[in-house]
């Protein structure tokens, strides 16, 4: 009588594979040996193992670089074209909802971490973004004071987060979001919520940026939804 196995013989050599991958000791990279190291240690034909992988990778527990091997994990975000991907699958909304919950931890630890010169970086941007003489400028400052927050957490991780984030953001298309004045009129809702942010980081309240952070980019929802 045929067992389970010999009648999905793919379902077994999956099984085999996942628990050989559970209990490999891996490079830090995640690289998986060869396919055909791979088949001989579970004793199956290259064929097959590429089924077995073909799920694997499906699911998202693996990825595959042509002419570098194949990996654990997701793939990395390491290209224009993941970029582009990932904006011609977003919109706005998404990008601010992705900002909301990512950059008010941003600030928290930059409260926490930030040093002087960081400090006044961010100082410089807020000076220069009200000096402004169009949205262009002021939104290169604005970006720029985001960023060198994101800079202050000393944190490489939370700052690559931060530039895929903004990539995609830049890449997403807003639609004809501005339009008059030519620019930030004196009193614009940024001037006052960036100040906050920055007093908050100079003063190592780190409860504080992050609220004064989410209160910012909520207003900035906001506003740009009731622009579309």
């Amino acid at each position: 009588m045929l067992g389970s196995s010999d009648l999905h013989p793919e379902k077994s050599i999956l099984t085999q594979l996942r628990g050989f991958l559970a209990q490999a000791h891996l490079p830090e990279d995640g690289r998986l040996p060869p396919e055909r190291e791979l088949s001989a240690a579970l004793g199956v034909s290259r064929a097959e193992l590429r089924k077995a992988l073909d799920v694997l990778e499906s699911e998202g527990q693996l990825w595959r670089h042509v002419g570098k091997g194949t990996f654990m994990g997701s793939r990395p975000l390491d290209t224009f074209a993941d970029i582009e991907a990932l904006a011609r699958r977003s919109n706005p909304a998404e990008v601010m909802r992705t900002r909301i919950a990512i950059e008010p931890e941003i600030a928290r630890a930059a409260a926490f971490s930030a040093t002087p010169s960081a400090i006044s970086e961010m100082r410089l941007c807020l000076t220069r973004s009200r000096q402004a003489e169009n949205w262009r400028q002021y939104e290169g400052w604005d970006t720029r004071l985001h960023r060198t927050i994101a800079e202050a957490t000393q944190n490489s991780l939370l700052l690559g987060l931060f530039d895929t984030l903004n990539a995609v953001r830049r890449a997403v298309t807003w639609g004809r979001l501005r339009s008059a004045p030519l620019k930030p009129l004196t009193d614009h809702h940024s001037f006052a919520e960036h100040d906050a942010i920055v007093d908050a980081i100079e003063h190592r309240d780190m409860a504080g940026a992050a609220t004064a952070m989410r209160t910012h980019l909520q207003t900035v929802e906001r506003k740009l939804l009731d622009r579309q």
